[in-house]
This record gives structure tokens, C-alpha cells and sequence, in this order.
């Protein structure tokens, strides 16, 4: 029941709409006592002889009004009840989405990729059931039981209720042991989906590098070993939840044997009538609900509590870098960064060490060095994607951590080396960076991507839809199309992570150009594994091992003959001799 106890705020703020829907479930169960009743007395009624048309008629009547009123209200409550129940399953991956959205890399990093889709579907799933199902059936239960106990015992006969329902204690302590089942089990069920989630998502995104490697066949067993976890977990919940059913009905249907052996013993001694017990059975009858609802109910709860506890644990999932800043705009635009050390946890070795440097508004500042040197991890540091008590980073005179982040992240525009794309047209993929951008700003910015001649040559332009991660779209122009939606925002700062990898070399000079020009307003940093990119910036830095083993401009490093003049004639004599430069 702690499900209920996590679900209090929820059920405070909605209490209106349950208070109402728990009425009409209050009415229903009171117009059911009314059928049996009304068929006793026919029963008896014929029995005597008593009975004509016109009271039947009257009986027949009374039983359509009740079915009618039946009627409405359930179908008002369920409108109101699990309309509540799905608003909470709405707010909770409302909840989700925002609390993924301002976790750390490093935070993200504990959980993959499918165990967050299990816990955003499945787990939602289960919780919304809780505020529903559950409730519905603790509170229906609860009262249509006592109610129908209520009239069996004081209407009819406490002695015959009392022998009926005599096997029931049994199915109540038998429920009780497979809702502590139960909740072994269905935490486990949970954590294997999450688990084949994972690898489905995981083969999907690298389809092509499986079928490069010919991994195909490896992958499949990775899938069919996480399908028949899933699979054999959800088996052992399902043979547990079986259980619920057999053991209610057992119990109603030894109940039911009891009251036709003792009815008929009460009425040969003219102690009930033949319409009394016939009321009585099918009073009987309306209590199977209750006990199935206790049953279900302990179900659910289970599954809610076991649900809740995973979605608790990722709600509660601190970020590296918390957003504890006041300031609502960035007011300049000089970049001052003194790294004294940063290591990534569980790493012996810093990723960067003893690194400063200024850049002022409108400067454009390179980044090189061979792999793992730390340009990646330099950039996730400029838009505070990590922290650390070493590492002093100011833009426009102030502290990052001083910012608040959506407005810190609203100034830097961030091309990263991965292009990610979602599943929309192009005009949507570009406006996330700024809703209302008009037509001019946008063909601007394809311009100075060098993507407005490739979109004009497709017969749907903008509205060309791009596919899962673009996939409708070559690498470059995924990249382009990054580049052009960071351009669009207002940013004061321009990061560009190996953001022209894909793109050819004279396609890369007029965008270069093209940014040269139109983003003069910007700071720029840029890394690069081509030294051509950055051999226009103000100051190049060449990072080795975290360090900075070199800094200058181009031509300064040219002279020094050290790895990037060495690096530069060897990617010049690449192009010379056809490769990529």
C-alpha cells in the first residue's frame, strides 16, 4: 500500500474528481442490491401464487430503471476515475522528460538507453494503474462487499452468512502469499525488459556497423539470450498472477455448495423461503467481485510499488551539475577557462590538466590534437555538460555555475560530432532551436551551411521528412543541418566538435567562409581533426594527453615544427595525392 502513501500530492490536487467518482461507485453498488431483492420476491411471489402480469410487468420495470441507472453511472465514473489515473501517467512522463533533460552525461550515463524507455512506459504503466484500477477496486470492493454482507446478514440470515463465507479466511491468507510473490517477481520481469529494450535499441542504432563487421549472427544471440529473459520472467509473473483466479473461484464455488446444502436445510424447516435463498445466492454471487478486486487490487499494488520504486529511483537521480544559478540572460560574450585538472570518475588519468585560455567577443579559437587528447571533453566543459572545483569557467565576466542552465545553454550554440536529428521534417528539426525563426532566418542559415541548394533541389523542400536519426540524409548534410539549426538561435557562443568531419574539403571551405562572415557576433570554438579548419583562428591550441603541448596561431605553429606542422604536411600530401584533407 505505499504506492498510495507516494501517490498523496497526486491524489490531493485530484480529490474533487475522485470524491465524485467514488459517489457514483457508492450508487452503483446500491442499485445492485435492489435485482436480487426484486427477484426474491418474484421467486416467492410464484411459489404463492400471488404473482400476476401486472406485477410482473411492475417487478420487470424497476429491474430496466435499475440497469439504465447502472449504466450511466459507470460510465460517468470510469470518464472521471481513469481519466484522473491517465492525467498521472501524463504528468509522471512529463516528470521524466524533464528531469532527463537537465542530468549530466555522467549522470546518464548509470542508466542505458532501453531501461530508460521501460521506465518512462511500462513502469508509467503500472503506477497509472495504481491511481485506477487499484483504487477502483479497494474502494468497489470495499463497499459493494459491505453492503451485500450487510443485507445478508441482517436481511436474510447471519447463520447461513456466517456458514458461506467460512473458506474464505483461507483465499484471504492464499492472496496474501502470491502478492509477496508477486512482488519478488515483477521487479525482475521489469528489469529483464528493460535489459531486451536495450539491446533492440542498441541493434537498431548500429545496424550498418553490424552488418560492416558481420556481426549479425553475434547480435542476434545477444538478442535471442535478452528475449528469452524477458520472456521466462514474464512467464514466472504470469504463472503467479494465474494463481488469483483459481483461488477465488474455489473459494466462491465451495461457498456456493455450502449455502445450497445449508439453504436447503433452513428452508425445509421453514426457517427461509425459496425466494429468500434465491436472493441470497445471488447476493453470494456479487461478492465474487469483492474478493476478485482485493485480489487484483494486491496485485496491482504490488506491481505500482515495485513500478514506482524504479521510476522514484531515476526522479531522485542528482545531476552532476546542478542547476542552482539566478541569472536569466548572458550579458557578454569573453570566455575566460582555467582548467587545473578534470578526470572523468572511475579514471586514474586527467583528461585535462593545466589549460587556460581567453577569448574575446568575435575571436575564433582552434582546438587540435590526436585522438583522446580532451578537445571533446574541453567543449562539455565550456557548456558546463560537467564540473569540477578545478576547472574555473566565465562568460561575460561571470560564472557558468551563476547562469541558470536553460539560459547558459539557450547562449552557446553546440555542434557536436554525432549529429542528432529526430524523426520530423527539416523545417522542425531546425525551428527547435528557435520556434518562431522566419523564412529569412532560415534561408540564412542553410546558406551559410552550404545546405540551401541540396534543399531546393528536393520536391518538398523544408517539409522533407528526415527519417529516424536523419537517416533519410548523406553524413554531410546531417552535419549541415546541425550547423544551420546551433546558427539559427541566438547564441553568443559557436562550439563545433569535429562538426565538418563528414563534409568534403571544398564544401568545408565555403563554410568556413560563409561563418567567417556571417557570424562575426560569435565566439567561436573549433575542433578539428582537419587542420585546414582551423588554420583561420585567432589562436590554435594543440592539446596531447590533456595538455597543452603547443598554441599559436597557424603560421606561429607552422614555424615550431612540432606535431601540427608535422600533422599539416601530412594531410596536405593526403590531398595532393587524392585523399581527404
Amino acid at each position: 500500500m505505499k504506492i498510495f502513501w507516494h501517490l498523496r500530492a497526486f491524489f490531493r490536487a485530484h480529490w474533487r474528481r475522485y470524491a465524485v467518482a467514488c459517489l457514483m461507485l457508492a450508487g452503483v453498488a446500491v442499485l445492485n442490491l435492489l435485482p436480487p431483492a426484486i427477484l426474491g420476491s418474484v421467486v416467492d411471489g410464484i411459489v404463492a401464487g400471488t404473482l400476476d402480469a401486472h406485477g410482473l410487468w411492475r417487478y420487470a420495470g424497476a429491474l430496466v430503471a435499475i440497469a439504465l441507472g447502472v449504466y450511466v453511472l459507470r460510465f460517468l465514473w470510469r470518464q472521471i476515475l481513469f481519466g484522473a489515473s491517465y492525467t498521472l501517467g501524463r504528468q509522471l512522463r512529463q516528470r521524466i522528460h524533464a528531469h532527463l533533460c537537465t542530468l549530466s552525461p555522467a549522470a546518464l550515463a548509470a542508466f542505458a538507453a532501453g531501461d530508460l524507455m521501460a521506465r518512462a512506459t511500462n513502469d508509467v504503466q503500472a503506477v497509472e494503474m495504481s491511481a485506477g484500477e487499484a483504487v477502483l477496486s479497494i474502494f468497489d470492493g470495499l463497499v459493494t462487499g459491505l453492503l451485500v454482507l450487510g443485507v445478508m446478514v441482517f436481511g436474510l440470515s447471519g447463520w447461513l452468512t456466517a456458514m458461506a463465507l467460512a473458506p474464505w479466511p483461507l483465499m484471504g491468507w492464499a492472496l496474501w502469499r502470491l502478492g509477496v510473490q508477486l512482488l519478488e517477481h515483477f521487479d525482475g520481469a521489469q528489469a529483464a525488459f528493460s535489459r531486451l529494450n536495450t539491446v533492440t535499441q542498441e541493434s537498431v542504432a548500429g545496424l550498418r556497423a553490424l552488418r560492416g563487421l558481420g556481426a549479425e549472427a553475434h547480435a542476434e544471440r545477444l538478442f535471442a539470450g535478452a528475449s528469452v529473459e524477458a520472456a521466462a520472467a514474464s512467464l514466472e509473473v504470469a504463472r503467479i498472477d494465474a494463481r488469483y483466479d483459481p483461488v477465488i473461484y474455489l473459494t466462491v464455488g465451495t461457498s456456493f455448495l455450502i449455502t445450497l446444502g445449508a439453504g436447503a436445510w433452513m428452508i425445509e424447516l421453514d426457517r427461509l423461503t425459496i425466494g429468500q435463498l434465491t436472493s441470497f445466492t445471488l447476493y453470494l454471487g456479487q461478492l465474487v467481485w469483492p474478493m476478485f478486486a482485493f485480489g487484483w487490487m494486491a496485485n496491482l499494488v504490488q506491481r505500482g510499488s515495485a513500478a514506482w520504486a524504479r521510476i522514484d529511483e531515476f526522479l531522485h537521480t542528482p545531476s552532476a551539475v546542478p542547476d542552482t544559478g539566478t541569472l536569466e540572460t548572458v550579458s557578454g560574450q569573453r570566455l575566460e577557462v582555467v582548467v587545473r585538472e578534470f578526470g572523468y570518475p572511475g579514471r586514474v588519468q586527467p583528461a585535462l590538466a593545466d589549460l587556460s585560455f581567453v577569448l574575446e567577443p568575435g575571436r575564433t579559437l582552434g582546438v587540435v590534437g590526436p585522438t583522446g587528447s580532451g578537445k571533446s571533453t574541453l567543449l562539455a566543459l565550456l557548456a558546463r555538460f560537467y564540473e569540477a572545483p578545478q576547472v574555473s569557467v566565465h562568460l561575460g565576466g561571470r560564472a557558468l555555475a551563476e547562469y541558470r542552465l536553460d539560459a547558459l545553454r539557450a547562449a552557446i550554440a553546440f555542434v557536436m560530432q554525432e549529429p542528432v536529428l529526430f524523426s520530423a521534417t527539416l523545417r522542425e528539426n531546425l525551428l527547435l532551436a528557435r520556434p518562431d525563426a522566419s523564412e529569412q532566418a532560415i534561408a540564412r542559415v542553410l546558406d551559410t551551411a552550404a545546405l540551401g541548394n541540396d534543399i531546393a533541389q528536393w520536391p518538398q523542400g523544408l517539409a522533407t521528412e528526415v527519417g529516424e536519426r536523419g537517416i533519410t540524409l548523406s553524413g554531410g548534410q546531417r552535419q549541415r543541418l546541425c550547423l544551420a539549426r546551433a546558427l539559427l538561435g541566438e547564441a553568443r557562443i559557436l562550439l563545433l566538435d569535429d562538426a565538418l568531419s563528414a563534409v568534403d574539403a571544398e564544401t568545408e571551405h565555403r563554410i568556413l567562409a560563409a561563418l567567417e562572415r556571417d557570424t562575426r557576433h560569435l565566439s567561436r570554438v573549433i575542433v578539428s581533426h582537419r587542420l585546414s579548419t582551423v588554420q583561420s583562428a585567432d589562436e590554435i591550441l594543440v592539446l596531447r594527453e590533456g595538455h597543452v603541448a603547443e598554441r599559436g596561431t597557424h603560421a606561429a605553429l607552422l614555424a615550431g615544427g612540432g606535431w601540427y606542422a608535422q600533422t599539416w604536411r601530412y594531410q596536405q600530401l593526403a590531398a595532393a595525392a587524392g585523399g581527404i584533407a
